[in-house]
């Protein structure tokens, strides 16, 4: 092999392992994502919240909703008083409700008409899709332990109702879901470049000797990329309603007030990730080993009741996820009061941490 391309190899990679956090960045970091992703994520769809409302003394419904529970698939929904199963739904404390006919469940088998009704949360496609087959599995064991009955046709008549998306569309699903990163892109990523690129070309200097604050200069360097955000939303939002028809039934005020607040947190993280990187290469890799565990833990392929609790909290941690609930609840549901208010101000702490934390970091001189 020449000689002079020898030499440059060697010269890349010692100038890139020079650096301890690069080291880090390469072999410490991508064996622990390996080891989360290994664990959190999965297809099956599990841990749906799962409330039924019948009469103490329907003995078969209460067995249909006890066998789902004492299963792997569904969890009891929030305790409440609240006796709506749409109210259920819409608040947020269950992703599927059971409805006994009239009488209950048991006297309707006894006189041939036992139509059993779930309302199903389809804002997830995989979650609303899995629920049925689930529930039809568990139906038909109890025909068949309970009432002793093996042959066609069940005395239970199933209906499904779906809610929210009940065509079932996968692009009412992701598209929330692609209109988050996109933003996260041109928000965090760019601020956390243009930083970093000041340090590598050595402009800083103009800055430190400018009569400025450490406020001016972050501000001054983050603030357009806040606008610029905040300029394609209605380019990325107009997308989703008029080309892939997904509903906005909330309020566009409210939509766009989390979207501030969402890219004020993403260009504020950036702005903090810039702190710790010293030239643009290690800016590009820390982006990407940002956003690949941020997408996976958004909810954004992935349902997050899917997770084991002991690696959930992690999401909690992801401002997409937050983003992301916001942009579903919002555009599907309508957004209710207290999820909004939750994820909002959830986010606002973010943003207000990252900045103070970058104050401290950043300095005006050099070092």
């Amino acid at each position: 092999m020449n000689r002079t391309l020898l030499g440059f190899i060697r010269k890349e990679l010692i100038q890139s392992l020079r650096d301890p956090r690069m080291k880090f960045l390469l072999f410490v970091v991508p064996c622990v994502q390996m080891t989360l992703f290994g664990v959190a994520v999965s297809n099956e769809v599990k841990n749906i919240r799962l409330a039924a409302i019948y009469d103490s003394k329907d003995y078969v419904m209460r067995d249909i909703y006890q066998r789902a529970i004492a299963g792997k698939w569904f969890l009891p929904a929030d305790p409440s008083t609240e006796q709506d199963p749409f109210k259920l739904i819409q608040s947020g404390k269950a992703d599927a409700v059971l409805i006994a006919p009239p009488g209950g469940l048991t006297r309707g088998i006894g006189r041939g008409n036992a139509p059993i009704q779930l309302l199903a949360d389809a804002t997830n496609v995989l979650q609303g899709q899995a629920v049925e087959n689930y529930l039809k599995i568990i139906i038909a064991q109890v025909v068949k332990d309970d009432l002793k009955i093996s042959s066609p046709p069940p005395p239970i008549q199933f209906d499904l109702r779906v809610l929210y998306n009940p065509s079932l569309e996968t692009a009412i699903f992701m598209v929330p879901g692609v209109m988050c990163t996109l933003m996260v892109m041109t928000t965090m990523m760019l601020a956390m470049v243009a930083i970093v690129r000041e340090k590598e070309m050595g402009t800083f200097e103009t800055l430190i000797s400018a009569p400025v604050s450490r406020a001016e200069v972050i501000y001054g360097k983050t603030i357009p990329y806040v606008i610029l955000g905040m300029s394609n939303l209605p380019l990325v939002l107009s997308v989703a309603i008029f080309i892939f028809h997904v509903p906005m039934r909330g309020s566009l005020l409210v939509l766009c007030l989390a979207a501030f607040v969402f890219i004020c947190t993403c260009v504020a993280m950036g702005t903090l990730i810039s702190t710790f990187c010293k030239n643009q290469q290690q800016a590009s890799l820390a982006s990407f080993l940002f956003m690949f565990p941020a997408m996976m833990f958004s909810g954004l392929m992935f349902p997050l009741e899917n997770m084991p609790p002991a690696i959930k909290w992690i999401a909690y941690l992801d401002p997409l996820a937050h983003y992301m609930g916001l942009l579903r609840n919002i555009m599907l549901k309508g957004g209710g009061f207290n999820y909004v208010v939750l994820h909002v101000s959830v986010l606002a702490v973010m943003a207000l941490v990252c900045i103070l934390v970058s104050f401290r970091r950043f300095h005006t001189t050099l070092q």
